[in-house]
This record gives structure tokens, C-alpha cells and sequence, in this order.
């Protein structure tokens, strides 16, 4: 067994848990969401948090895809699948951080 898929496998682990804590908790899971945390009751009434968290459930499904591709490619083809799929969710990931605040937030403004 290679490093590649060991440490694909150790990031489905944890993504599927982070899934299932969002599929479970539904919206009461935003609390957990980076900077979203930290609006006071009042801001947190303004957005849409149903939203919110099928948005992160989706992204989990999407990184969990990224990593089973890459750990299955890593123990059947070659250990280097696990290398791009860490750059895919990486590439993914960069692209949806935001270090403003308001812009993280924003699509999930009720109107």
C-alpha cells in the first residue's frame, strides 16, 4: 500500500465526517463555518443558512469524489493520482477562500 492512497483515504475519512455533520445538523452546523461564527444573531438573520449548508455538503461530496478518484488511481495506476488530486481540491479550495468577510458571504444574503 502506497502513501498516496493512505493519505487520500485519511482526507475521504475526514470530509465525509464534516458531510455528515453538516447532512445532520442542517442549518445549525453554519456555527462551524470560518467567520460565520463569529457574526453576532442579528447578521446571522440576514443570510440564508439552509442555503449555506447544502453549499458545504456539496463541496464535501465534491472533495470526497476528488480524493476516491485519486486514491483509487493511487493503489490501481500510479501513487502520483494522489499528487493531482491534492492540486485539484487545493485549486478548488483556493478558489472558494476569501479573506474578506462580506465577499465570502455575500451570495448567501437574503434579499
Amino acid at each position: 500500500m502506497n502513501i498516496g492512497y493512505i493519505v487520500c483515504m485519511i482526507f475521504i475519512v475526514l470530509f465525509t465526517l464534516i458531510w455528515s455533520i453538516f447532512a445532520v445538523l442542517g442549518e445549525k452546523a453554519t456555527v462551524l463555518i470560518s467567520g460565520f461564527n463569529l457574526k453576532s444573531k442579528e447578521e446571522k438573520k440576514e443570510y440564508d443558512t439552509e442555503r449555506m449548508s447544502k453549499d458545504y455538503r456539496k463541496s464535501m461530496i465534491i472533495w470526497i469524489v476528488i480524493f476516491l478518484v485519486g486514491a483509487l488511481g493511487s493503489y490501481y495506476i500510479n501513487q502520483y493520482w494522489s499528487v493531482i488530486a491534492f492540486v485539484i481540491w487545493l485549486i478548488i479550495f483556493l478558489k472558494d477562500v476569501h479573506l474578506d468577510e462580506e465577499k465570502a458571504f455575500e451570495k448567501y444574503k437574503r434579499k
